[in-house]
This record gives structure tokens, sequence and C-alpha cells, in this order.
């Protein structure tokens, strides 16, 4: 019989509840949203834009064993507590003390979620593993994500996330990592920090509660590296380890090609080469590797175990995966990066675009938010990236990516839309077979509807 995630008991232990209702029950689960409850589980009832003290009801004909409430809802077994958040936290904090599991902990402004998927690609080859679900990376993401580790697990890896200064530090005191990573310093969140070096001073909090011994994982290609290194210095971090392609990194790719059929290399690992071969595309990878077999060495991982690891990783959805697509008269090919865009992610999506094979290549994007004042000037700037990568055809949407479209030659210009609809509408109309289409913009552009309706159907 598989041991239970949470027992009553534990629950109470974690929170501080009182039980009601039932104190011998046990949970194989959590869930904070009935529509994706299964049965066993125990739902928190978290306050978000609804109460979820609103669903318990459902949750219990969903399965749900009992319900973690502040305030009692009817009957069936409960864990009552004075803040529902504050008891997800507790329980985070007893599964990372029950477990003798290494914990890497993800940040930066780009390449977060690929570089968990990474390590956690790595760490389900060579044993019991837990990594954070989607970009669970916030105030309850990160304790929910450390609240379903199970006992057993050997090795995880949790993405910690921000949009204002102070989220990270309170984030890295429920994990406190044994490798504190961070990816990469980029205008991400600008608006609410400043400037970059604010955002780096925010990012290196992943370092402000380390387990004993703990590694900060550094880009050496960075240019606010040695910045981050004295920070990690700062907060007591005695060993630090860099990675990336600069000569001078610790774990770097020395040779590195991607295409369409994925991509392969060798990186030197302390002074060892190791070939490499990848399905993902994608020269922004590169960097992901290097800092995935960076942190997995001191996890108790061999090289050469995580270098194989890595060869069986699938592309995410929204990160630049590869999809062909049905238009009329044959089939044309969708990277599909519409999750989110920075200047410097957005930057490397075009390079990508540019490499690859095509009859024609086209670029659909959305604007970059939270950039603050030089949003403009950082979409703008865009437009050398699009004549460097020899891009076709760019369409857009949004008031930031207008000012982009007017500055383009008007060979370049595909046309600009002020809603998604229409831009939806218009390119269902213009791709014709071999074109590759570029999808990349903030998550509150919208652009991800388009790859959801692009690829309906497809498998």
């Amino acid at each position: 019989m598989t041991e239970p995630l949470w027992t009553a008991r534990e629950v109470a232990l974690a929170t501080g509840a009182a039980l009601i209702d039932g104190d011998d029950w046990q949970a194989t689960g959590l869930s904070i949203d009935t529509r994706t409850l299964a049965p066993g589980d125990l739902f928190i009832a978290l306050h978000a834009e609804r109460d979820g003290h609103e669903f318990v009801g459902k949750a219990y004909e969903a399965g749900a064993v009992a319900a973690l409430v502040d305030y009692r809802m009817g009957s069936g077994a409960q864990a009552l507590v004075d803040d529902s958040l504050v008891g997800l936290q507790g329980m985070g904090v007893f599964a990372r003390q029950r477990s003798n599991a290494y914990r890497v902990a993800v940040t930066g402004s780009v390449g977060k979620s690929s570089v968990k998927e990474a390590i956690a690609t790595i760490f389900r080859a060579v044993g019991p593993a837990h990594a954070s679900e989607k970009s669970y990376n916030n105030h309850w993401g990160v304790p929910l994500s450390l609240a379903k580790m199970p006992k057993v697990t050997k090795r995880s890896v949790f993405e910690l996330g921000m949009n204002h200064a102070g989220e990270i530090a309170p984030l890295c005191q429920m994990v406190r990592p044994h490798v504190g990573l961070i990816t990469r310093i980029a205008p991400a969140h600008i608006e609410a920090l400043g400037t970059l070096d604010a955002i780096a001073h925010e990012k290196a909090q992943v370092w402000s509660s380390m387990a004993d011994n703990g590694v900060a994982i550094i880009p050496a290609d960075d240019p606010l590296s040695d910045k981050l290194a004295a920070l990690a210095t700062s907060h007591g971090v005695s060993r630090i380890v860099t990675f990336g392609t600069d000569r001078g990194g610790d774990v770097r790719v020395s040779a590195f090609d991607t295409g369409p059929n994925g991509s392969r290399g060798q990186m030197m690992v302390f002074g060892e080469p190791h070939d490499f071969s990848l399905k993902v595309s994608g020269a922004h990878w590169a960097g992901n590797v290097a800092a995935a077999v960076a942190s997995a060495l001191f996890c108790g991982v061999e090289c050469a175990d995580a270098v194989a690891a890595l060869a069986a990783m699938d592309p995410l959805p929204g990160r630049g995966g590869a999809v062909q697509i049905e238009v009329s008269g044959g089939q044309a090919t969708l990277l599909d990066d519409a999750y989110n865009a920075n200047p410097v992610s957005m930057a490397a999506a075009l390079a990508t675009l540019g490499a690859w094979p095509a009859k024609r290549r086209i670029a659909v994007l959305g604007d970059m938010l939270e950039l603050g004042g030089g949003a403009r000037q950082y979409h703008e700037a865009l437009a050398w990236n699009l004549q460097q990568a020899g891009i076709d055809q760019v369409y857009c949407t949004g008031p930031f990516m207008k000012g982009l479209f007017h500055s383009l030659p008007k060979k370049r210009q595909g046309g600009w839309f002020e809603n998604i609809e229409d831009l939806q509408d218009s390119l269902h109309k213009i791709v014709i077979p071999g074109d590759v289409l570029l999808l990349k913009g903030s998550n509150g552009s919208r652009i991800h509807q388009i790859a959801r309706a692009f690829t309906r159907g497809t498998s």
C-alpha cells in the first residue's frame, strides 16, 4: 500500500489545526482547485479572486478526504486554522523538515521554468524526485510545491519568482536550498524594481537562507556575474560555481549546434569534456543545459548520468517547442514561445527563428509588460534583432509593439492589430506551407491564445 502524503495528525502538527469531524483521515495528495482535485486529496481553501471556502462542498463531492479551512464550512472532515495560507506554509516547512532530499532553488529573469524542468528531468532519472508544478513560484505556489513533496524524495527542485522587492527571501526561507541558482538578470519586472542592480539584489535573496554548505550557481555570461558573486558571498555562501558559454565558466558549453531536430554540443565540466544532445532547440539552451548540469553535480548526480538524462527531455509547452500545424495546402511550423517575454528572452527567440530553415520566417509578437519607463525603447530596439535574424514578416499586437511595427521597413511589416482576435484571423489567412511562425509575448498580451487556436486538434 502506498504511504499517504499527509495524515490528519501530521497536518495538525504542521499547522496547529483543530481537527473537526474526523481525525484519522489520510490524504494521498493536495489540491487548491476543485477542477483538478483527485479523489483522496486534501483540499486547501485559499483566499484569492474567489474564496476557496466557497468550493469546499464541491471538493467533498470530487472525493476530497478533508479540507484545510480558516472558518468552518458545514459538515465533513476539516482542519481548522487561523489562516489557510499560513497553514499551507506550515505544511511546506514540515514537509521539508521530514525529508532528507537535496533541494535546488531556481530563480532569475529568464528561463526559470525551462531550467527547473531540465533539473527535474535529471533528478527523475536517478531516483525519487520532486519538482514544482508548472510555474508555481509565488507565495502560495512554493509552499504548495513543498507540501506535495513525498517523504521518500531524494532530490527536489523549486522555482522561486517575484514581481516586487521582498518576495524572494520568504520563499527561500521556506525552501532552505542546498543549491541556489540564478539563471540570468534581465529587465523583467524592472517597472517595479527600477534598475537591473535592484533586480540582482532581489534575485540574490535566493542565497539568504541556504542549507549548511550551500552552493551558489551563477551565470558566467551575465554582465552582472561579478556582482552576483559578491552578493552570494555577502549572504555567507562560500562555494560559488559559474555556468554558461564564457571561457571562464566552471561548467561551460564549448560547442553548440541547434536546429529543427534538436541540439547537440560539448561542455567542459571543471575541465573535463562531455558530449550531449537535446530534443529541444534554440541557442539559449546552451546556458540552460550548463545550469542544469552544474546544479545536479552538487546533489549527488554524476555528470555522465545528468547528460544522458537530458537527452530525453521534451520541449515545454509555450516555451519554444516546435509543432507542425495544418494550413491551406499543407503544413507550416509553429514555434510556440508564448508563455512570457522580456527583452532578453525575446532576442533569444528571434535568433532561434532566424536559424530555422523556412520558406518565410514570420514573427508574431505581443507586448513585453512590466518594463517601466523604458518600455517603448525596449520594444523599438527589437528592430535590430529582427534585421539580424532575417525575419521576413512581423505581425504585432499591443500599444508598445505598435511603435516597433512602425519603425520597421515596409517589406517587413505584416500588420499591427489592436486586438488579438483580428490578429489571429489574419494569420490563418496568410500562413502557407513551409512557413515558420514564432509566437512570443508576455502572458498578458494573450499571444498564447493564438497558439491554442493553431494547435487545436494536433498531437
